[in-house]
């Protein structure tokens, strides 16, 4: 009865199932791989995280560049602040608003972006508070460049002057006409008037987007194994009980002739 299984019909279907198996179930392994993966970056990034809390700030020269190891740490520079900016649609605690970005001049010749603090409502310069005059030593939380589009950072252009949408070297390089730090910190108490900004977490290191789309792509591609297992043991099933029928009479001639071909 099972002898139709020897036909090349069935001998395609055979092999395409005997490679479509293991190929789900390896892609799926790979998925889990890669959310397991993100998950054990979201344990070192919170257990980093507190550990920056408790470390003493370091110069700033000691932290660069900026990796995940070192993004979260409490930085110290000394300069004078310079230009001003203002990053727009930047939200604190459900509310709107912008932070206030000044450029630290170094005695190395760079510049570091600052972000002195967060205001509510539209950007407005006359609504940010002045940077304090003269050589200043400030400590903040050292942050990688933004990716614009990234992480709800915003990628649109044409923004007034004085603004910038992301705090990068390559988005304030056209802004200044000095060289900048691959970097940027927040300051660890916001200046007066201003909410401090918190410590973003190091790119790729949370469970964010990503990582439950990796959880779902892991649950479709073992979804698609079983489905290949269920759609063999169907057809095999639907061939034997049309096999019997053939040989109770049950079948026209011209399907039986079908099946035999």
């Amino acid at each position: 009865m099972y002898r139709f299984l020897l036909t090349p019909r069935w001998w395609g279907i055979n092999v395409f199932v005997l490679l479509a198996i293991p190929f789900c179930v390896f892609m799926g392994s790979w998925q889990l791989s890669r959310f397991e993966e993100r998950m054990q970056d979201h344990d070192r990034a919170t257990t980093q995280a507190a550990a920056n809390e408790r470390e003493a700030a370091a110069p700033l020269a000691e932290l660069l560049p900026v990796d995940q190891e070192t993004s979260g740490r409490q930085a110290t520079v000394s300069g004078r602040y310079g230009k001003q900016l203002l990053v727009p649609g930047r939200k604190l605690d459900d509310k709107r608003g912008f932070y206030v970005l000044t450029l630290l001049r170094t005695d190395e010749g760079k510049a570091l972006p600052v972000v002195r603090g967060w205001l509510p409502g539209d950007a407005d310069a006359a609504k940010a508070p002045a940077a304090p005059k003269g050589e200043v030593t400030v400590t903040g939380a050292l942050q990688a460049s933004e990716q614009p589009g990234e992480n709800g950072v915003s990628a649109r252009g044409g923004l007034p002057a004085g603004q910038t949408s992301a705090i990068s070297a390559a988005s304030l390089v056209n802004l200044v006409s000095y060289d900048l730090y691959d970097a940027w910190v927040t300051l660890d108490k916001a200046d007066a008037g201003m909410k401090t900004v918190p410590v973003s977490a190091p790119a790729d290191s949370g469970l964010n987007l990503r990582a439950f789309q990796n959880l779902g792509y892991t649950g479709e591609w073992f979804v698609f194994a079983g489905f290949v297992v269920f759609m063999w043991f169907r057809l095999v099933r639907r061939e034997v009980e049309f096999a019997r029928d053939a040989e109770l009479g049950l079948v026209p001639e011209e399907s039986e002739q079908r099946a035999a071909v």
